[in-house]
């Protein structure tokens, strides 16, 4: 792999330590609403679910770059 590679892994590392963060919470977020329904969590978890979504955009894009190196 490139030496130029190495910002991207780091980057990479990074999200995907987010991404297991984000998912926990949104697990947990998830049994919170199976249990007790209301509108704050719902919206809690519609925007943690976006933030999930594209953190997963990000690491694909990342895993390709890398790929192409």
């Amino acid at each position: 792999m490139p030496p130029d590679a190495s910002p991207l892994l780091v980057e990479l590392e990074h999200l995907e330590r987010r991404e297991r963060q984000v998912s926990a919470f949104r697990r947990k977020l998830h049994a919170r609403l199976d249990s007790f329904p209301n509108d704050v969590t719902q919206a809690r978890e519609r925007e943690i679910s976006a933030e999930r979504r594209a953190l997963h955009l990000r690491i694909d894009q990342l895993r390709a770059k890398l790929q192409l190196q």
